[in-house]
């Protein structure tokens, strides 16, 4: 089973194009398992995937007595169950979704509960604070739930360990200084992340820091050792 992407014809050679990654092909089936959603009670407001991972499906029910999620997911998964082996066992979570985009967010990081959440409407960029023990869950395996929150809610998403000194500058020291220890070219890589100073790069999860720096683990490791070394003494 899969869907028709495109039809193209170049040169008089017409071809079809056929897809089962396309996010339209899990709306697709979605629309064929859920009656709510064929009956125009519940509406798909988008769909993002990392094919043969992970999907997030947004959906907005139009009459309160239904709840869109749990129609979307049947009795005990019953409806969903069937998707996901459709998909070969593609993990897939069912938000609720809103316009307000602090909640969609909390949403769309589930099963991470977050502390706190500051918005930046004009970049359309969002970070949030979580507990320790929360962080590995929202950013999820090899990044994955970071990623489909950032990209269905269309906001770029950091997040961040909360702690006691969160939010001030007291004793912290700003990245500039520490460019004896370590390469001026990685300070400017984690800089452009929006992080200025030791504190903000210490609260920042390792994951982020490899991946949105774009640094090996290697690099991130000596620069987390430098930074933490200073406070200790």
């Amino acid at each position: 089973m899969s869907i028709v992407l495109r039809v193209t014809n170049d040169n008089n050679n017409p071809k079809i194009i056929l897809s089962r990654t396309s996010p339209l092909f899990l709306q697709r089936l979605m629309e064929a398992e859920v009656p709510e959603i064929a009956d125009g009670l519940v509406s798909i407001k988008k769909v993002v995937r990392l094919p043969g991972e992970r999907a997030k499906i947004a959906v907005e029910s139009f009459d309160d007595r239904i709840d869109p999620v749990g129609a979307c997911v049947g009795v005990k998964g019953s409806r969903v169950h069937g998707i996901v082996r459709e998909l070969c066992n593609e993990n897939l979570d069912v938000i609720n979704y809103t316009t307000n985009i602090k909640l969609f967010i909390q949403r769309a990081l589930a099963p991470a509960q977050i502390n706190s959440i500051e918005i930046d409407e004009e970049n359309r960029k969002a970070e949030v604070y979580l507990r320790p023990e929360e962080v590995s869950l929202a950013i999820g395996r090899n990044g994955q739930n970071i990623k489909l929150a950032s990209m269905i809610t269309e906001y770029t998403i950091d997040a961040f360990r909360e702690t006691d000194t969160q939010g001030t500058d007291e004793e912290d020291i700003y990245l500039d200084e520490f460019n004896d220890e370590i390469d001026q070219w990685v300070i400017d890589a984690v800089k452009a992340m929006g992080l200025e100073t030791a504190k903000q790069v210490l609260n920042a999860p390792r994951e982020m820091l490899i991946s949105r720096a774009d640094l090996e683990e290697e690099t991130v490791d000596h620069l987390l050792e430098v930074l933490a070394s200073e406070f200790e003494n």
